[in-house]
């Protein structure tokens, strides 16, 4: 093969693994709007993986930037959506995990003070001053 049929076919392969990265993202984002976290635990190996092989693909990329110019249109064009639609699932995703994490904190913030509403706080000092339970960290810590 040539050198610009051998950047073309490493193009087609960037595109290829950008609309699979971007399917994956998209069903982790889709379990975090169900509630529904542990559905996305399964695919993470698998998205990381990828996201890793993404992340070499692309500075190459980035490295040689002629490898694009001289791409046919149409390819470079397919190469653009994929990036757009990567990107846009990116931060769909970023969203979800935002939601689940202040829902998340929100739980650990109201068990946190249910357990030392519980607990009671006693008297530290006078006659009838009791034993005070030391606090736990998840009863101090504001941010969970």
């Amino acid at each position: 093969m040539s050198a610009p049929a051998d950047n073309n076919a490493a193009l087609e392969a960037i595109v290829q693994l950008t609309e699979k990265l971007t399917g994956l993202l998209a069903e982790q984002a889709r379990a975090f709007e169900r509630h529904r976290p542990q559905d996305a635990a399964a695919g993470l190996p698998e998205v990381s993986r990828l996201t890793n092989v993404y992340r070499t693909a692309s500075a190459h990329v980035r490295g040689q930037p002629k490898m694009v110019e001289d791409a046919p249109p149409a390819l470079r064009q397919r190469l653009l959506r994929a990036t757009e639609a990567f990107e846009a699932v990116l931060e769909r995703q970023g969203r979800a995990l935002a939601a689940s994490k202040t829902v998340t904190e929100g739980l650990v913030k109201a068990i946190a003070e249910e357990i030392a509403t519980k607990r009671g706080v006693g008297r530290a000092y006078g006659p009838n001053a009791s034993r005070r339970i030391p606090a736990t960290a998840i009863t101090l810590n504001r941010q969970a």
